[in-house]
């Protein structure tokens, strides 16, 4: 006699977050983007939300980071191509980002809000995919420094305006748009760029705009397909020479492939749908851009850009990890509770909540900076100061954020069928990329150092922001020993000086823009004698007298 098999019901699981508008759940960010006068563009961010939320969308990013880049070093009979090849589902996140001028707006489109409006709609993608956002970027960062290139800019101008993405490698006067990558770093460098060896000698007679052969390498050449990088290298001699910057396409002027050989793709923890490779340049063609021997001050004009889009990333990913808690709270029981409505769970929720709201607000704010940063010193003080701050410390608690929020999910968030194992994986990069955290709080101290004008104009600000609040106060007065410490003991501390000017500018903007009682919880919160309690503070550990304000919090981050 044969048994039938038991079925064995699924319940308690939680369902996946599908068919929702990215924007329409996040009113921090409506909010945010009124301020920055960019609310003509909330239709189409609405619009585009509602795309990124539908499952079609979200499983591109999962298949392109299941099925990472191939490098193809020669083609079947012999000849070198150094091509590298992607799943279809990698230029079809190209293709959103470009379709909403992710990677060139404020030049396509320039007008009153427009840096906010880019930022906006960054940060909405950025929750959907990382690895896709490091050629948009740099595209992005490349184009103020390329458009000092008047003759060489009037060629490439519409290629990088274009809102479509042409995944053909071919040689770029050919396409209907390009993208832009950058090479820094040497294996024995790192961030110290005056390390570099990589030599240039000119073809003719050189200068701005002349050709040049560049023969060395990089150890981290970000997006290989690019169709063409921006490139550090010294002048005429390895050791000494006057280090430029170069402008080396994929494809010579006379339709060869350049000579720029992909040793190998960088096998990286995360951010794994994006190709990071080693090449060689083996008398390579490039073209001089910006003034001999400025080469660091044109590539670090690029990478403030970059830094911007580190911070937005980051910021992305906390959104994204705290609406995954979030999600998860609501719809899984355990003893008897949803896990939403269990006290210490609901005081962790609320501090991630917390990190969503005042990284958003900063991220926000720094868009505003940039865009009026050349006629407002005030603004350019916040771009200059702010903006490594920024990157700092947001791409830190990105990392924090990710593994609270994963651990929310218990199991299910270690395993990589969800969303959280990758969540976490991408975190690190933001902080390591463009200048890990010790690189942005010593540029912090160079701002502070090289710019007093600017240096006042901001602690005026924040202090015009804190005023009626003692413990902010207290914490803008606790700053000004730090900055006066000697030279080895300023550097000791620059971390925690960053830590300060971070979280007073979050606290101020909160206290300002956002929910009073967010504003109020995040001042009680971070703010102790004076200064900031980020050291060895772990989320959760909020002192609340109400759980009736960790509700009002967490209904005005996810709606």
């Amino acid at each position: 006699m044969s048994s039938s098999p038991i079925s064995q019901a699924v319940f308690n699981q939680v369902p996946d977050l599908v068919d929702y508008n990215l924007y329409g759940c996040d009113p921090v960010l409506h909010d945010a983007l009124a301020v920055a006068g960019a609310d003509w563009h909330a239709d189409q961010l609405a619009r585009f939300g509602a795309k990124l939320g539908q499952p079609h969308t979200l499983a591109l990013g999962a298949l392109a980071n299941r099925y990472p880049p191939e490098l193809r070093t020669h083609s079947r009979t012999g000849e070198r191509i150094d091509s590298v090849e992607f799943h279809p589902s990698w230029h079809a996140l190209l293709s959103l980002l470009r379709s909403q001028g992710l990677h060139a707006l404020p030049w396509i489109s320039p007008q009153p809000g427009v840096w906010a409006a880019r930022t906006a709609g960054y940060f909405l993608q950025a929750q959907i995919e990382s690895g896709s956002l490091c050629p948009t970027t740099m595209t992005f960062a490349a184009i103020p420094v390329l458009q000092k290139e008047t003759t060489l800019f009037a060629s490439l101008g519409p290629k990088l305006y274009a809102r479509q993405h042409d995944p053909r490698d071919l040689p770029w006067p050919d396409k209907a748009s390009m993208l832009i990558g950058m090479g820094m770093t040497e294996r024995q460098g790192g961030s110290d760029l005056r390390a570099n060896t990589s030599v240039a000698v000119p073809v003719t007679g050189g200068g701005r705009g002349g050709e040049y052969r560049l023969n060395g390498h990089k150890w981290f050449f970000s997006a290989p397909m690019c169709d063409a990088h921006l490139v550090v290298a010294r002048l005429g001699n390895a050791n000494d020479g006057p280090i430029c910057c170069f402008f080396v396409p994929r494809w010579r002027p006379d339709g060869s492939k350049n000579a720029v050989e992909i040793l190998r793709l960088k096998d990286k923890l995360g951010n794994r749908s994006n190709s990071s490779c080693e090449v060689e340049f083996r008398d390579a063609y490039a073209v001089l851009i910006g003034e001999e021997g400025r080469g660091i001050p044109t590539i670090i004009e690029m990478a403030t850009h970059t830094r911007l889009d580190c911070v937005i990333g980051s910021a992305a990913l906390i959104r994204q990890a705290f609406v995954q808690a979030l999600h998860h709270g609501r719809h899984r029981q355990a003893f008897g509770r949803l896990l939403v409505d269990q006290p210490l769970m609901r005081n962790v929720l609320t501090d991630l909540a917390l990190e969503s709201e005042a990284a958003t607000w900063l991220m926000m704010r720094l868009s505003s900076a940039f865009e009026d940063a050349d006629s407002d010193p005030l603004q350019a003080a916040w771009k200059r100061i702010i903006t490594p701050a920024a990157k700092f410390w947001v791409c830190k608690r990105a990392l924090e954020v990710t593994g609270e929020a994963m651990e929310i999910w218990g199991g299910n968030g270690y395993v990589e069928e969800g969303p959280m194992a990758r969540l976490y994986r991408e975190a690190p990069v933001n902080s390591i990329w463009e200048g890990s955290g010790n690189v942005m709080c010593l540029d912090v101290l160079r701002a502070f150092q090289r710019e007093p004008d600017g240096t006042a104009l901001l602690l005026a600000d924040l202090a015009d922001g804190a005023a009626g609040e003692p413990r902010l106060l207290a914490a803008l007065r606790a700053l000004e020993p730090l900055l006066h410490q000697p030279g080895e003991l300023l550097q000791a501390n620059a971390r925690r000086l960053a830590q300060a000017l971070v979280l007073l500018a979050q606290a101020v903007l909160l206290r300002h823009h956002g929910q009073p009682a967010s504003a109020e919880l995040f001042i009680a919160s971070r703010f102790d004698g004076g200064m900031p309690t980020g050291h060895g503070r772990v989320l959760g550990t909020l002192a609340l007298d109400s759980l009736a304000t960790t509700q009002a919090i967490l209904d005005g981050n996810w709606r």
